[in-house]
């Protein structure tokens, strides 16, 4: 073989292995690890709802009685 005919193979397997230039599998990586972020985010976010949920932050708001469900008159 010819330098020119090995360089011509070497550099199809490159490319054949390079991210950028095979666009199926690329294509495919960038769809499942979209995927997997988009799952992390909202795993993520449900936690921190659970962790930071109102009842750490109670406040004892006054309420008149006549409002009450079973309303209290003078």
């Amino acid at each position: 073989m010819t330098n020119q005919q090995e360089y011509h193979q070497e550099l199809q397997k490159n490319q054949d292995r390079d991210f950028t230039h095979n666009w199926v599998s690329s294509s495919g990586f960038l769809f499942y690890l979209q995927i997997a972020c988009i799952v992390a985010f909202l795993l993520g976010s449900c936690y921190m709802l659970y962790v930071k949920r109102f009842e750490k932050n109670k406040i004892d708001v006054p309420v008149q009685e006549s409002t009450l469900y079973t309303p209290k008159y003078k």
